[in-house]
């Protein structure tokens, strides 16, 4: 797979995550400044950023890569929550994560 093609599964991959895989359930509950009762922010947000690791891992073929997308993910989502950051932002800081993933991959292989 060339990196290209790896970039856009990735940016695929992150809509299907970040949109209908999120759901207004998750995408309400893993706010922690509002959130739903009885439901702990840090699982929804958890389980939110471990559905878009799983995308990474498997189209990158890296657990590594995996593990930094679930870290860079949550921390992007919780800024994003806490109003410390603009919606495009966060979306910026997700297309910049998957590049970077890209490029350390091609690293990787060389």
């Amino acid at each position: 797979m060339t990196p290209i093609e790896m970039f856009g599964l990735l940016i695929v991959a992150h809509a299907i995550a970040d949109y209908p895989l999120q759901g207004e359930f998750l995408a309400k509950a893993k706010n922690r400044t509002a959130p739903l009762p009885g439901v702990p922010w840090q699982q929804a947000l958890g389980a939110h950023s471990l559905i878009h690791a799983g995308f990474v891992g498997l189209i990158t073929g890296s657990v590594w890569l995996g593990l930094a997308e679930f870290v860079a993910h949550w921390i992007t989502d919780d800024l994003k929550c806490r109003s410390k950051i603009s919606f495009n932002t966060d979306q910026a800081i997700h297309a910049a994560c998957k590049a970077a993933w890209c490029a350390i991959t091609l690293i990787g292989a060389h």
